[in-house]
């Protein structure tokens, strides 16, 4: 709760610190309760338990939250055989417990790292079609709640991989989904907003327009979260 107050090298020292921790295999029974302990209570699984979030993007496409174990294994029941992670860092025992069950009932897990509230990066993006050819389908995506990267990366597939409208795509982030545009995750929805001014409105493709024109630092300089969303998203609702 403190930690935004912590110097920038403590931070990171504490990042690094939990990453050693939690990115290794399960340590017997010990182990795996404090695993399950870490993802339930510090990184609010047992919500999770309740409501996956969990929702078609395309006949070959899911998006949802972060997965338990035995919600990772119906996804295999159900046919999925990649499950991508969006959210990296590899900071809890979501990812250790993700991580050795993938493994064990043999499905592939990969991730594509993007933010929730900052400007989202261009080379990323670039790469993003590429990615989306490679990986096996049918596959799940997703982040801690299912929300925003989820959402935001659901739109860019259906974008770049599907040919599908902005408008249509856009629709992925919508607070049926439990994203709020007015929060700092409004970023992603002022990114698409920029692409229809300054890409689509001169008839530049979606594509063409992040190789030549999108600026994330003129994105993150003129955007402004409103403050309630931001208590409810951040401070309420604890989102990553």
């Amino acid at each position: 709760m403190f930690n935004r107050f912590l110097k920038p090298e403590i931070r990171y020292a504490r990042r690094m610190a939990r990453i050693a921790r939690w990115d290794r295999p399960v340590e017997g029974g010990i182990g795996r309760l404090r695993a399950w302990a870490n993802m339930l209570l510090v990184d609010h699984g047992v919500f999770r338990l309740i409501y996956l979030n969990k929702h078609r993007v395309s006949e070959r496409l899911w998006r949802s939250a972060q997965p338990a174990p035995h919600q990772i294994a119906r996804l295999k029941a159900e046919g999925v055989r990649t499950i991508v992670n969006l959210r990296g860092g590899r900071e809890h025992g979501s990812w250790q417990l993700q991580k050795e069950t993938c493994e064990r009932l043999g499905i592939h897990l990969t991730e594509f790292v993007v933010r929730s509230r900052g400007a989202p990066d261009r080379e990323t993006l670039l790469q993003a079609a590429a990615f989306f050819e490679k990986i096996e389908y049918p596959a799940v995506m997703h982040c801690k709640s299912g929300a925003d990267r989820a959402g935001f990366v659901a739109a860019l597939y259906l974008i770049v991989h599907e040919g599908r409208s902005v408008d249509e795509a856009q629709r992925q982030l919508s607070v049926r989904y439990g994203h709020f545009r007015f929060s700092k995750t409004g970023i992603l929805d002022a990114f698409f907003d920029l692409y229809r001014r300054e890409g689509e409105a001169k008839g530049m493709s979606f594509l063409a327009w992040l190789e030549t024109t999108y600026d994330p630092e003129t994105l993150e300089r003129s955007f402004k979260p409103g403050f309630w969303s931001n208590i409810l998203v951040d401070r309420i609702m604890r989102r990553e």
